[in-house]
């Protein structure tokens, strides 16, 4: 099993994290499936306890894909003060810079790049117990894992590193390490070319005697 596309960990490299009021960031495509309602009313439910941070949501809608939600909808969002969208980005490892947690509520996944370019950058991870999202996570180790379409165990995990700063730096160490041990560019491409090296060998055939 090879795990994903690999990240570059040169490139997504280690930042220590902004001291700003935290920013918890979901980097995505708007869709209903990668889990941004989800995250909108977790962001509404920290809000409501009073707990001071930003909500960010970095990525542009798809008006092809019928799961894409309204670029009006994200609007009235952002005007009532819940997230901030900060729409298409180019250069993550800056954007991963400015964020305290990073998190995918997904439905399902392969195995999403995001995250592990998150961890790359020494980011704790929130993401769903689902296939793809669960292989990123080792649950209290470098993130938490929390169940689908559940927006109160999404903001109670928030809430846990909001609250613990030194929390969300050894998780995002550990995160790093596990970036470079495990999803590491280089691992991917050498377990790829063992693939091709191994079906390159020529076939064994056991003649009759």
């Amino acid at each position: 099993l090879i795990k994903g596309s690999g990240v570059d960990t040169d490139v997504f490299n280690y930042t220590p994290e902004p001291d700003t009021l935290p920013v918890v960031m979901v980097a995505c495509r708007m869709l209903l499936d990668k889990g941004v309602v989800e995250f909108v009313e977790a962001a509404r439910q920290v809000h409501s306890k009073g707990i001071k941070a930003r909500f960010v949501l970095v990525g542009d809608v798809d008006p092809d894909n019928p799961m894409s939600l309204e670029s009006s909808q994200i609007a009235q969002w952002v005007e009532e003060g819940i997230i901030e969208w900060w729409g298409n980005q180019k250069n993550m490892p800056k954007v991963f810079s400015h964020a305290h947690i990073v998190s995918l509520p997904s439905y399902a996944e392969g195995l999403p790049k995001v995250l592990i370019e998150a961890s790359s950058c020494g980011r704790p991870i929130i993401t769903t117990n689902v296939s793809g999202c669960k292989e990123t996570v080792r649950d209290g180790e470098n993130g938490f894992l929390v169940p689908v379409k559940n927006p109160k165990a999404l903001a109670e995990a928030f809430i846990r590193l909001l609250s613990d700063k030194q929390l969300r730096q050894r998780m995002g160490h550990a995160g790093r390490e596990m970036a470079i041990k495990e999803f590491s560019i280089k691992i991917v491409i050498e377990q790829t070319f063992a693939i091709y090296q191994d079906l390159s060998k020529p076939l064994k055939i056991q003649t009759l005697p």
